[in-house]
C-alpha cells in the first residue's frame, strides 16, 4: 500500500491525493468525489505516511496498521467506523494488540478505520509490506553513468 501522496486536511472531510505543488500551496484531489481543491501553505495538512500510532513500546507507522487491517480483511472492507466505541476498540485491539489505550483515543481508532475503508473503496489497499521508496530511489541514483566518448 502506497500512502505517500495521500493527505488528511484539517477541516475537510475525507482523504486527498496530492497532485501538484504550486507557489502558494498545492492542488489535491478528493478520494471521495474526485474534486480538485487548492490548499494554501497555512492549512493544517498531514501526510498519512508520516502518521504513527502509540504503542506501549514505540510508535507504529500508520502504513503498517493499514496493512494489518488489509491482511485481516483479505483486502476487503473493515467494519464500519460508525460502530459503537467498544466494538471499534476491540477490533483495533485485534489489529494492534499493544496500542497505548491511554494515548490512542476512540476518535483516532474511528478515523483510522474510516481512512482504511476509503482507501479500500478506491482500490488503494493491498496486503504487501510498506515499501521503502527512499531506499529504492537511492539505489537507482547510485548507478554509475557512462562517460561520453571524446572525439579525437
Amino acid at each position: 500500500m502506497n500512502i505517500e501522496k495521500i493527505l488528511a486536511i484539517s477541516g475537510k472531510p475525507g482523504l486527498y491525493e496530492l497532485k501538484i505543488q504550486t507557489r502558494t500551496g498545492f492542488v489535491a484531489e478528493s478520494l471521495l468525489d474526485g474534486k480538485k481543491i487548492t490548499v494554501d501553505l497555512k492549512a493544517n495538512v498531514s501526510l498519512l505516511s508520516e502518521i504513527s500510532v502509540y504503542t506501549y513500546e514505540a510508535e507504529k507507522p500508520l502504513a503498517e496498521i493499514l496493512n494489518s487491517i488489509s491482511k485481516k480483511e483479505k483486502n476487503g472492507p473493515a467494519i464500519s467506523h460508525k460502530e459503537d466505541p467498544a466494538t471499534l476498540a476491540a477490533y483495533f485491539k485485534e489489529i494492534l494488540p499493544d496500542y497505548d489505550e491511554e494515548r490512542v483515543y476512540g476518535s483516532d481508532i474511528k478515523k483510522i478505520i474510516n481512512w482504511y475503508n476509503m482507501l479500500q473503496a478506491k482500490g488503494l489497499v493491498n496486503d504487501e509490506a510498506p515499501k521503502a521508496s527512499s531506499k529504492e530511489e537511492s539505489v537507482t541514483e547510485e548507478k554509475p553513468k557512462k562517460a561520453k566518448a571524446s572525439k579525437s
